[in-house]
């Protein structure tokens, strides 16, 4: 299981469930095959992945099949545009004030037949902007004892900094305008480009349990619009705990309330169970491109990543899978014949990061804890030095892809213009020197400084979450860690434990393992979301002035490369001093499809597999 990169700003509500239109809205009725089988390791958890907990990748590839918006990523990184729902276009453009328009066609409705409007972006500025949180008594996202009505994980991005009062809504209801403080870089990735059918969220939240008519909808939508302007706390608080948790569930049947199914997207959910989620065509569907043939996608769950998945496919129980499998289920993967097998490197990254501070509410004081000063940073320093990364990559990676290398810096990539600079002077070589053999004696020594027994006896306890069980190569991985970790005086408590992705922010662990998803190449390259104090991907309590400083700078206006790669120079170089994140790899993006299936393009950028569905056919 991966989680996303998100920045926890809106590049992910938009980015995660936007696509753009290449055709007319019909679906040919020609294709013999009309069924996908899609295999996923992980467990399907919520119909809202916009939450810190449920933001993970079957969720996340749910939404973004059923959801429809104004712009997506193709395999390219390109950003292509939607003009069948609408248009974003720069209205006014000064140094303070710049303005963006958001605009929905006339005719695109909901799953229910309900009109899509404007009024259906603004749920956007709800879930992103904190200052409106606080007005509205909704609680202060920026308190991390508080959780606020809306656990969006959206907030502290470049919309959230730059975000003038509300958006103001057309006469005729189809537009929105935003107004920002600054010329925003990446405004189309920063903006409320996706609906969200608010007179669902109004109804449900109301205690309704059936569809509306078109009136009732249209009801429903303008009450929500007057909640939000009116800053109606009561009734915001109703929503949000309805959007926070209520969308949460692992069955979707015919007892499940139909207006937290209401979608725009080419897809609707029409089941999920312990052992798949079943999505099949939404005969309302108009805002999108046109899908080629396929009328169901099945998402089978909970499957072991490693040889089962390479069984599957042999058995052709499943049509597609990506995941993160081991040498040997690669060539078993390649000894199938009508199998198709790719394996390039994503833009998604392996990375190990420890706890400095709590996230939930509780006292945090273990090894890694920022208030235990001198010896805390120590002790990371130690952890970090001791992690075996060279080994990894070498036993685990290599093997899959040749060309995998240790990272020096995730704040820009291999093969990223800019990464060997920063990668050469961002301090990242303090963890690279010499063998790893002698990083680790050189660790042991940090570690007896203050534990003169460690090594011997009394080593000092790590608690450490990773993923799912039956994943073999974190199996492998977790193994490694604790083996040379041992040697530095650490014993590392690893196991995999079920639902992970709703732990990282339990003060119960000292560090986690697991891959950074990215959803967007923003000037800020995501890395906002996670290291700038406060930022929903910031799962360990991490905060630094020269950090935030260097985020501010990158979120505020377009800037040359030379600027930005100067400034990410700064950042990860205090990172390194502060010890208590490092990248290991770039996910190697192994796909396998049944070659009948015509379209599948595997795309850098989450989500990688899915990001053209409507092109898929046999």
């Amino acid at each position: 299981m991966k989680a996303r990169l998100t920045a926890r700003s809106v590049v992910a509500l938009s980015s995660v469930i936007a696509i753009a239109i290449t055709g007319a809205v019909a679906v040919p009725a020609h294709a013999a095959r009309s069924t996908v089988i899609i295999e996923e390791s992980n467990t399907f958890t919520s119909l809202n992945s916009g939450t810190p907990d449920n933001n993970i990748t079957i969720n996340s590839d749910i939404s973004y099949m059923t959801n429809m918006g104004l712009w997506h990523y193709d395999n390219n990184t390109n950003i292509v545009t939607n003009p069948v729902l609408g248009s974003i276009k720069v209205t006014k453009n000064t140094p303070t004030d710049f303005e963006v328009t958001y605009k929905i066609n006339p005719g695109r409705v909901w799953s229910d037949g309900a009109p899509i409007t404007a009024a259906d972006l603004l749920l956007t500025h709800v879930l992103t902007s904190s200052a409106y949180s606080v007005k509205a008594g909704l609680g202060d996202p920026s308190n991390p004892d508080v959780t606020p009505a809306f656990n969006s994980g959206f907030y502290t991005g470049v919309y959230d900094q730059h975000v003038v009062g509300i958006p103001t809504l057309s006469a005729d209801g189809m537009s929105m305008t935003v107004k920002y403080n600054a010329q925003i870089p990446d405004y189309v990735l920063n903006g409320p480009s996706t609906p969200f059918p608010v007179h669902a969220l109004e109804l449900a939240a109301a205690g309704k349990k059936s569809l509306p008519s078109v009136a009732e909808a249209n009801a429903a939508t303008a009450q929500f619009v007057k909640d939000v302007t009116s800053y109606n706390t009561a009734s915001l608080k109703k929503m949000g705990a309805l959007y926070t948790t209520g969308y949460d569930m692992t069955t979707v049947d015919a007892s499940t309330n139909p207006l937290l199914l209401v979608s725009n997207g080419a897809y609707q959910v029409a089941s999920v169970d312990v052992n798949q989620a079943k999505l099949v065509l939404n005969p309302k569907y108009n805002s999108g491109p046109a899908t080629s043939g396929i009328t169901t996608i099945v998402m089978k769950q909970g499957i072991a990543d490693g040889a089962p998945s390479a069984q599957a496919l042999a058995n052709k129980d499943v049509d597609a899978y990506q995941g993160q499998p081991t040498a040997d289920t690669i060539a078993q993967i390649k000894a199938i014949k009508g199998v198709t097998l790719v394996t390039p490197s994503s833009f998604a990254y392996e990375h190990i990061e420890l706890r400095v501070a709590s996230q939930d509410g509780k006292a945090y004081n273990g090894p890694f804890a920022a208030s235990g000063g001198a010896k805390a940073a120590a002790l990371r320093k130690a952890f970090l030095l001791a992690y075996p990364r060279a080994d990894i990559v070498t036993k685990l990676i290599k093997p899959i892809n040749p060309d995998a290398e240790v990272l020096g810096s995730t704040w820009t990539l291999p093969g990223s213009p800019g990464y060997s600079d920063v990668a050469a002077n961002n301090g990242s070589a303090a963890y690279n020197a010499g063998t790893q053999a002698e990083r680790t004696a050189a660790a042991l020594k940090l570690v007896q400084q203050y534990y003169p027994t460690a090594g011997k006896s009394t080593p000092v306890k790590v608690n450490l979450l990773w993923g799912s069980p039956g994943n073999a190569r974190r199996t492998s991985e977790a193994a490694l860690i604790i083996a040379e970790e041992a040697k530095a005086g650490f014993a590392v408590t690893a196991p995999a434990t079920k639902g992970w992705g709703g732990k990282l922010t339990d003060s119960a662990y000292d560090a986690h393992f697991f891959i950074f998803d990215q959803t967007a190449v923003p000037q800020d390259a995501q890395a906002c979301g996670t290291f700038k104090t406060g930022a929903g991907s910031n799962y360990t309590g991490y905060s630094n002035k020269k950090v935030d400083d260097a985020c501010t700078q990158l979120q505020a206006k377009t800037l040359p490369a030379s600027t930005v790669h100067r400034l990410q120079i700064v950042a990860e170089r205090q990172l390194n001093t502060d010890a208590f994140f490092l990248g290991i790899f770039q996910n190697p993006n192994v796909t396998a499809w049944d070659s009948a299936i015509q379209g599948i393009k595997p795309a850098p950028l989450s989500p990688t597999l899915v990001w053209n569905f409507w092109e898929w056919h046999f």
